[in-house]
């Protein structure tokens, strides 16, 4: 048995449980073309798993890592051929409005092929970043060598920090479950008060 995922990523222990690499694989690859689904989050709950002993590190890191430059070239052939026509019909639907779109033509504009690096660590800029480096024209071979690198960067980071919670599970569940508790009771208390200070006031009234 998988331990426990902790927190908020819970929810996606039955799609590792059921799908495992191949769950990590397809939801980098899509969030990485703009569709929002939490490849990052799936990543990093895969992580936690590998270093429960339950997924190979190594294995999980080349996928990863391949699914992010693969679904970033997609992002830039859609960038490349579409264009600004597309995003402006479509682009709500990935949250990448006109107004998003215009200030991130500014700022790749500004800073160059360094920001394909830097997107892939900014939630929005990582979904949007091979679509704009395809609109604003940037030479592919530029934009492969940039987006390798982001995505070598950003999996090892991501990887290596779940790797590292992950051989620590149990005292984390723990420690999530003893931190929830305390969470639950200071909502009661909180909700305690309020309630007393209306009935005061209102006996007060009367």
């Amino acid at each position: 048995m998988a331990p426990p995922l902790p927190g908020p990523l819970a929810h996606l222990a039955p799609v590792l449980d059921q799908y495992g690499y191949a769950a990590v694989g397809v939801l980098v690859f899509a969030e990485d073309f703009g569709i929002p689904v939490p490849g990052e989050t799936i990543l990093v709950a895969a992580s936690v798993y590998a270093g429960a002993g339950r997924l190979n590190i190594v294995v999980l890191g080349v996928i990863a890592v391949a699914a992010a430059v693969a679904g970033d070239n997609v992002g830039y052939l859609i960038g490349r051929t579409g264009g600004c026509a597309l995003v402006r019909r479509w682009g709500r639907y990935v949250l990448l409005t006109p107004e998003r779109l215009r200030r991130a033509e500014d700022f790749f504009a500004r800073h160059g092929g360094k920001v394909v690096t830097i997107a892939r660590f900014v939630e929005g800029f990582r979904q949007a970043n091979g679509i704009l480096a395809g609109i604003i024209g940037m030479r592919w071979p530029r934009f492969l060598a940039f987006n390798v690198l982001g995505a070598v960067l950003w999996a090892g980071l991501w990887t290596g920090l779940g790797y590292a919670a992950g051989t620590h599970i149990g005292a984390i569940s723990q420690q999530a479950f003893r931190y929830q508790i305390y969470a639950l009771a200071g909502l009661a208390a909180v909700l305690l008060a309020r309630f007393a200070y209306h009935r005061y006031h209102r006996h007060r009234a009367d």
